[in-house]
């Protein structure tokens, strides 16, 4: 089984989201989260703050720790091929400069704020589902219910 541990921001600004549109190798895209892949030695902090700047072309503060989603995605799903293991910390991230933009030579093809009332309506990853839901509970636990793949909502 692969693992990854990732960070994501969750940046709403007056009724919408900050989202990026991710195209894979195969062509294919989805919407999802700032966010990604904490390095080696990284601290998830600091992670998210680079991975905004790196997909977004823009700055942030961390307001606060929102929660931690862990999901398993099975072989048959997954892009590799096998069995993969997720896990993502999610911050509220409040953006303070810079001008939305592609990322350079990276999987990101655009950042748009989205009203959330119109996120049903993007095909997307369930990590913006799980964000908004932490967002909008802030369970004292920092954990929401798994949400479920299927239709627009892909792993």
């Amino acid at each position: 089984m692969s693992f990854r541990l990732a960070a994501y921001a969750v940046c709403i600004d007056h009724r919408r989201v900050l989202l990026v549109r991710c195209v894979w190798p195969s062509g294919e895209t989805n919407w999802s989260l700032p966010g990604g892949r904490v390095e080696h030695a990284e601290d998830p902090f600091d992670a998210v703050l680079r991975e905004v700047a790196e997909e977004t072309g823009c700055d942030g503060v961390v307001e606060r720790l929102l929660g931690v989603d862990s999901r398993v995605i099975p072989a048959a799903e997954a892009r590799s091929g096998r069995e993969h293991q997720n896990v993502g910390i999610f911050y509220q991230v409040r953006i303070t400069g810079g001008v939305l933009r592609p990322e350079p030579n990276g999987a990101t093809a655009e950042s748009v704020w989205t009203p959330i009332a119109e996120v049903v309506h993007l095909c997307r990853s369930s990590l913006v589902d799980v964000g908004l839901a932490l967002a909008r509970t802030r369970p004292k636990t920092g954990h929401v219910l798994p949400v479920p793949v299927g239709g627009l909502v892909q792993h």
